[in-house]
């Protein structure tokens, strides 16, 4: 079983930043990939950054050069680092992994989501 920790949400104002950081620990054996979703009220989850084993990354549109993520695999943890916020990035942000258990079993894993909400 794996489990992911999130850290770092709360309340900025529009134009200020806060940094997000997601540990993994359990029974892993390799992380294929570590993302960011997030859910607004009444909308869909959806894929904020996401970045492979590799150090490839995808971002959503709306978040390109003012959100960047990054991992440190040693300590199996990402980070989202979020600038220039917007109102309208207000939402609980989860943090997802992918990869392989010890047990040799593909693992999806989600974390708690931790709230973001950016005042105007």
């Amino acid at each position: 079983q794996v489990q992911l920790v999130e850290s770092g949400g709360g309340l900025v104002q529009a134009g200020g930043s806060l940094r997000l950081s997601c540990a993994a620990s359990g029974s892993i054996f390799s992380i294929n990939a570590m993302g960011w979703y997030r859910q607004a009220p009444g909308k869909q989850r959806e894929l904020v950054a996401a970045i492979t084993s590799g150090d490839i990354t995808n971002y959503t549109d709306s978040v390109k050069g003012r959100f960047t993520i990054s991992r440190d695999n040693a300590k199996n943890t990402v980070y989202l680092q979020m600038n220039s916020l917007k109102p309208e990035d207000t939402a609980v942000y989860y943090c997802n992994s992918k990869g392989i258990a010890s047990t040799w079993r593909f693992y999806d894993s989600w974390g708690q989501g931790t709230q973001v909400t950016v005042s105007s």
